[in-house]
């Protein structure tokens, strides 16, 4: 699937940042233009590997280089005063050529989780192809400007993208963790993800074909309808023999060399497929009634195995109680055989609903202090006119 990557705000960079280097290093050829929007110089001086022509800089007239502060209202302001600087950028991508557009952004900040949204609405204004966005929930303990900034912008993103993506921090910071320390091994997550699902499909020259193939397609069609979306992962390792050929704990080898039976290797395969399905998924939630999924296996071509792939796929449609499950394979010649699991429009989702409750809760306290604030500013003003003389 090719997509124009759009970071937005400081995580949303770094993490489009990141992509570009996994696509690099895996070729995998998803990525075919990548922009970068913020409102403070030092975040977009800090990437290595968007274009600097790709690099904006909105808000120069309001916030100086130096970003909003946390203000994802006057994120939001900024991106709608500065959408043309950032179309001027967009111009220069190639969009015939893209499948999609992929907003990446934090949506606890201020720039991102603010301009995110408005950035979403323009360009669905504009082009045919979906806009997706894929949007990084802020840990609970990061502070509660945060998470109310993640509730609000949570709410708009969802209903201005074709399907917000979601990627929980709360559910992998590790305990004792250095904040930048766990930030980078988030990233690292996201990317390598999100860059299996995508990069599902794109094959280069010499490369070996998918029996069943998994196109650009598939992931629109699994990600139509709107809502939220989830991925989850499990990865195997395989090993280099001395003879020379591929062994692995995946696909046992007997004690001539030869591979087992092609039973052994599709139970693996199913085995795999729970585990991506049942482990920790980048937005946690019950995977019953997800409205529609697509399953990919990755790995060397001879690890992949059609009967595993049907098996995985039908006890998906039994778990999640979904018609709509697509699955394939991806051929890579790597280390290690995997398999993603994207499940879309998915309702049970516990952080959700807290997020809304704190974004009720929020907005009753800020009428309840302006209404206090009113209260007390007319006080101030009546006790001042009491104490004051008159001049005659």
């Amino acid at each position: 699937m090719k997509l124009a990557m759009i970071g937005f705000g400081q995580a949303g960079g770094k993490i489009v940042d990141r992509f570009l280097e996994f696509d690099e290093r895996t070729d995998g050829g998803f990525v075919r233009a990548a922009v970068a929007v913020n409102s403070a110089k030092a975040d977009l001086m800090g990437l290595e590997r968007i274009p600097k022509e790709n690099q904006v800089l909105i808000g120069q007239a309001r916030v100086k280089g130096h970003g909003v502060g946390a203000d994802n209202e006057l994120g939001a302001e900024i991106a709608e005063e500065d959408i043309d600087e950032i179309q001027n950028a967009i111009d220069t991508i190639p969009t015939h050529e893209v499948d999609a557009f992929l907003i990446v952004s934090g949506m606890g900040g201020g720039t991102g989780s603010g301009g995110a949204p408005v950035l979403a609405k323009h360009l669905k204004r504009i082009y045919t192809v979906p806009v997706y966005g894929l949007g990084v929930l802020p840990g609970t303990d990061e502070g509660g400007i945060y998470t109310l900034n993640a509730a609000r912008s949570f709410q708009t993103f969802v209903r201005e993208v074709d399907n917000l993506l979601v990627f929980d921090n709360d559910s992998w910071r590790t305990a004792g963790e250095s904040v930048e320390g766990g930030y980078e091994q988030i990233n690292g997550e996201i990317v390598r993800r999100f860059g299996v699902l995508f990069g599902a499909g794109e094959v280069g020259s010499g490369e070996d074909v998918a029996e069943s193939v998994v196109d650009s397609s598939e992931i629109i069609n699994t990600l139509s309808g709107g809502g939220v979306s989830t991925v989850g992962y499990a990865s195997e390792e395989v090993e280099l023999n001395t003879g020379g050929g591929l062994l692995s704990r995946f696909t046992d080898s007997g004690t001539d060399g030869t591979e087992l039976d092609a039973a052994n290797t599709t139970n693996r395969i199913t085995s795999l497929v729970r585990k991506a399905a049942l482990g920790r998924l980048t937005l946690p939630c019950e995977i019953e009634g997800a409205e529609r999924a697509l399953l990919v296996l990755s790995g060397p071509s001879e690890y992949l195995n059609r009967k595993g792939i049907e098996r995985g796929r039908k006890w998906l449609e039994e778990e999640t109680g979904s018609m709509e499950v697509r699955g394939g394979d991806y051929p890579r010649e790597i280390p290690e055989v995997s398999a993603s699991i994207l499940l879309s429009g998915v309702t049970q989702v516990p952080r959700i609903k807290r997020l809304q409750q704190v974004a009720i809760e929020a907005q009753d306290n800020i009428d309840e202090i302006q209404a206090e604030s009113e209260e007390n500013l007319e006080s101030l003003v009546e006790d001042d006119e009491d104490e004051l003389e008159p001049l005659f």
